[in-house]
């Protein structure tokens, strides 16, 4: 993660930098502070804010800080960060700003959980949006279980009209025990709910899993009983990161005690291959292709789906690591 220390930012579409470093990475676009008051230049950015690697060209909105649940062992994006839900004067500001900006096709809703806001703050953002700004062909957001079930069908159809066309969930595992111990919040038939209910409205679901969160002790249930969540959600895409143990999270602690220990380089493939070997999709497109995993692959499924499997069989056969992405290109 490369955090940038700005102010104010006058057009995020024009900076092609960001684009073009960042297209592959899930990304901490900015780290950027508020200055408040008035007569602000451009939009304004608070904390962290990330974005999958498919909004790279998207106009990034913030109507939230931080994120509600913020208690995964694994992350640690905004830890110490208190989460709040910016106020629409706020938003509708920037929302404004943005429209300067000439035609937008695309919209991300910063930050970690934006559909946790509730209908009667998140409605009037989409209004204001469809308002003001020109060409909006699609507004994304992440979302987990718990923000998903508190909506009911008729209001996430109510937000597809208004303007949602994708929603991020953040699986990433099947198995309840790893779930539990990773403080997602959130057991494996929730997920399952919280994904069928999305795709139900006929939203685009994009789920991510994370290779290498069960350690070596579980890496087996891990991958299997994912596949098996993902064939009963069925998904639009599936997103498979790799698990970078980062300092100061409590995954990092149970790392240096011992308690956890992760696979090997070709363990992290071993469960690729399950996970593709063992789900049934209608029609997704399964990437590996995020900066932290050491083999990329983009696949179709299910029409790509034995070729993939035999090329990664292929290379953890060879246990060449000349076929991997070496560790200094890797990154969160």
């Amino acid at each position: 993660m490369v955090p940038h220390k700005v102010g104010h930012i006058t057009n995020f579409c024009t900076l092609p930098f960001l684009w073009s470093y960042y297209t592959k990475v899930f990304v901490i676009i900015a780290f950027i502070k508020g200055t408040g008051g008035a007569g602000k230049l451009g939009m304004k950015y608070e904390g962290m804010i990330i974005r999958p690697p498919s909004e790279a060209r998207s106009l990034l909105l913030q109507i939230s800080v931080g994120c509600s649940h913020n208690r995964c062992t694994f992350c640690s994006t905004y830890k110490g960060e208190q989460f709040r839900i910016k106020t629409f004067e706020e938003i509708e500001e920037d929302i404004i700003e943005a429209s300067g900006y000439g035609p937008i096709e695309k919209i991300f809703l910063c930050d970690g959980d934006a559909l946790i806001l509730p209908m009667k703050k998140l409605v009037p953002i989409l209004e204001s949006i469809n308002t003001h700004i020109k060409g909006v062909q699609r507004i994304g957001l992440y979302a987990n279980a718990k923000s998903v079930l508190r909506k009911t069908p008729e209001e996430l159809a109510q937000l597809r009209d208004l303007g949602i066309g994708i929603a991020y969930l953040g699986m990433e595992t099947g198995n309840d025990d790893i779930l539990m111990a990773i403080d997602k919040g959130a057991n494996s038939r929730q997920m399952v709910e919280a994904g069928r209910k999305i795709k139900d409205v006929g939203i685009t679901l994009s789920v991510t899993v994370l290779l290498g969160i069960g350690g070596r002790t579980q890496s087996e249930e891990h991958a299997l009983d994912t596949a098996r969540v993902l064939t009963e959600i069925d998904p639009d895409y599936v997103g498979a990161l790799t698990v970078m143990v980062v300092p100061g999270t409590p995954l990092y602690e149970e790392q240096l005690s011992g308690r956890f220990e992760l696979p090997d380089q070709f363990g992290f493939l071993r469960e690729l291959e399950v996970m593709i070997a063992e789900s049934d999709f209608t029609d997704c497109l399964f990437t590996s292709n995020h900066a932290s995993n050491y083999l990329p692959i983009r696949a179709r499924m299910p029409h790509e789906k034995e070729e993939t499997v035999r090329l990664i069989r292929h290379v953890i056969a060879s246990s060449n690591k000349r076929m991997l992405r070496p560790e200094y290109m890797r990154g969160l």
